[in-house]
């Protein structure tokens, strides 16, 4: 499985972005999905998962005010991100679990994308 994600940029806070994972493969719609994040200097935090039925799970950092959601005719897992505050900067990675079942550890992702960046100005 291979993840291309896209989507970040610069935004001032208070704005939104969207983040798209697109994924190779058939049987993405079997894998569980999941962001990640990290800032400088600090470990790579989980910010949101889907299951393959498309349960959905949060930090609770971002809880309210981020959605993850999947298109499996697409083979592609969104993150949309609605007021987005400076502490939310980081590099943000999708990855795919061999799955179909949630999981908050960075640990127990298989595939990894490469990173996109966000950065929110105060």
């Amino acid at each position: 499985v291979q993840l291309q994600a896209s989507g970040g940029g610069l935004v001032q806070a208070g704005g939104s972005l969207r983040l798209s994972c697109a994924a190779s493969g058939r049987t993405f719609s079997s894998y569980a999905m999941g962001w990640f994040r990290q800032a400088p200097g600090k470990e790579r935090d989980f910010v949101a998962a889907i299951t393959w039925r498309g349960g959905t799970y949060y930090a609770d950092s971002v809880k309210g005010r981020f959605t993850i959601s999947r298109d499996n005719a697409k083979n592609t897992v969104y993150l949309q991100m609605n007021s987005l505050k400076p502490e939310d900067t980081a590099v943000y990675y999708c990855a795919a679990r061999s799955s179909p079942y949630y999981s908050g550890s960075s640990l127990l992702y298989d595939y990894w994308g490469q990173g996109t960046q966000v950065t929110v100005s105060s």
